[in-house]
């Protein structure tokens, strides 16, 4: 195996907006259980599931996330945004994620060392409001049965 995806091969883009991000995460909380009987395993039911996460963000991805927060008239008038975290090496090592309908918030927007020595980074947390809610490499996560109705 040669070259394998590392967090310096992603590009992640928020909305339409391709922003460099410091780090990001996305979990899944699936609350499926195992079903059981007189206290003994007997299959599993499906529960209910939601996703979240966090992108770090230096003063120039905030700035393109401001801008965006302008055309809406606040940042908390922001729609709700699909994002894609994309990575491919050249050896054909290939990752694609996709969230949809990530409402941003902002969380932790000043974190200031004055002995400096690093890049200033704010946190915007979102979480996945979308029934599509996340594809992995082009797969949904939830069956479409799960989501018939939901979506337009």
């Amino acid at each position: 195996m040669g070259r394998r995806i590392s967090g310096k091969d992603f590009d992640v883009t928020v909305g339409d907006l391709q922003i460099h991000v410091s780090k990001c995460t996305l979990s899944i909380t699936d609350n499926s259980k195992v079903a059981k009987d007189k206290g003994v395993p007997n299959g599993w039911v499906a529960g209910d599931v939601e996703a979240s996460g966090e992108l770090e963000l230096d003063a120039l991805g905030v700035s393109l996330l401001t801008a965006a927060a302008k055309s809406a008239g606040s940042f908390r008038e922001l729609e709700t945004m699909d994002l894609l975290f994309y990575a491919k090496t050249s050896d054909e090592e290939e990752l694609k994620v996709e969230a949809f309908g990530c409402k941003l918030k902002v969380e932790s927007l000043l974190d200031i060392d004055t002995a400096g020595g690093s890049k200033h980074v704010s946190k915007i947390p979102f979480e996945v409001t979308s029934p599509d809610f996340v594809h992995i490499n082009g797969v949904p996560y939830l069956s479409a049965d799960e989501i018939r109705g939901l979506t337009a």
